[in-house]
């Protein structure tokens, strides 16, 4: 997997301070992304043992609320595999840090109902992840009012909360 950028103190992909991971490699090709170098997979670095090691060093600080993946696309199949050890260890090593995502896939969709029957990396993905905003960019739905999301069809999803209930559950108090 290649990442595109590390941001070690971030507040604008979720609640609080976070450290970002940004990965290389996405097929959406959403219209007006802003991000659009990361669309190339081999764009950037590769991510390796130190990165990770980076990662925990960063997450180590009180201050810290969680990390957040984006990209590129989380969700394509080489990124998956690559973060999967990156958010095992996390959740392992401060369970109490988030652990958000943002993807253009649509988590019923196509992450629970496509992805995760058919791939034991995605099933096991979503056991480590507290957030999901899904939903593609539509530059036609763009609203810089929104929290933690660029356009207004993306969703922001507490992801163990809608698994044990079988439907999408939104975090409410991000969707105003």
């Amino acid at each position: 997997m290649h990442y595109a950028d590390i941001k070690k103190y971030d507040v604008a992909n979720g609640p609080g301070v976070r450290i970002s991971l940004f990965v290389s490699g996405c097929t959406h090709h959403c219209k007006g992304c802003f991000n659009q170098d990361a669309w190339d997979f081999k764009y950037g670095n590769i991510f390796t043992k130190n990165e990770e090691d980076e990662i925990i060093e960063y997450l180590k600080n009180d201050f810290v609320s969680g990390i957040t993946v984006l990209g590129g696309e989380p969700f394509e199949y080489v990124n998956q595999e690559g973060i999967l050890p990156l958010l095992k260890r996390i959740r392992k090593e401060f369970p109490n840090k988030t652990i958000w995502v943002f993807s253009g896939y649509l988590f019923d969709k196509d992450i629970v109902d496509k992805m995760s029957k058919s791939n034991d990396t995605t099933k096991e993905l979503l056991k480590y992840i507290d957030v999901i905003v899904d939903g593609k960019f539509e530059l036609e739905k763009k609203n810089l009012r929104l929290k933690f999301r660029g356009s207004s069809n993306q969703r922001i999803i507490d992801v163990k909360n809608s698994l044990k209930a079988n439907k999408v559950i939104l975090k409410e108090e991000f969707m105003n």
